[in-house]
């Protein structure tokens, strides 16, 4: 995954929303980690994973995969609001669970470490426990960044609609 090109996306996307709404000045932190949080969630229900009582099956595999990619976008803005869109390698050590259900639970806790913490290193296992559960739900490296450019290129598009 060619990280430098994500991050100069995202920070291209992030520029023109913050431009757009006016928003240059104020601190998204907290409301970035919310929507990561949100987006989580909109990714497990699509998986329906954790839904023992229901015999309805997951969304299309295109469907989750926007969902996926949608926590991708969160998680790289997070990194241009702690600066570590310069880093070289993003790597890191994690746990893997081996359920997806696991492996949600996981990235929840991940998430508010990092809050907490807003350290480099927190970012790097919370930006590899993602990846983990992309592997998790079947996806290949080169898939998941097409699908980022995929979906950068549509918030573009609902930004200029009055998304």
């Amino acid at each position: 995954m060619n990280y430098q090109k994500l991050f100069a996306m995202q920070k291209g996307l992030d520029q023109h929303i913050e431009s757009q709404h006016q928003l240059e000045n104020e601190d998204l932190f907290d409301r970035k980690t919310l929507a990561l949080l949100v987006e989580l969630g909109e990714l497990a229900n699509e998986t329906r994973c954790f839904k023992f009582w229901s015999l309805k099956q997951p969304s299309e595999r295109k469907v989750i995969l926007e969902e996926y990619v949608d926590g991708i976008h969160f998680i790289l803005s997070l990194g241009l609001e702690c600066g570590f869109e310069t880093e070289k390698d993003y790597k890191a050590n994690i746990h893997k669970a081996e359920s997806v259900n696991d492996q949600f639970l996981l990235i929840y806790e991940l998430i508010s470490k990092f809050r907490a913490g807003k350290s480099l290193q927190e970012y790097k296992i919370l930006f590899q426990a993602y990846l983990h559960l992309g592997e998790l739900l079947g996806f290949h490296s080169e898939e998941t960044e097409q699908a980022y450019l995929d979906k950068n290129e549509v918030n573009y598009q609902r930004q200029q609609e009055g998304y």
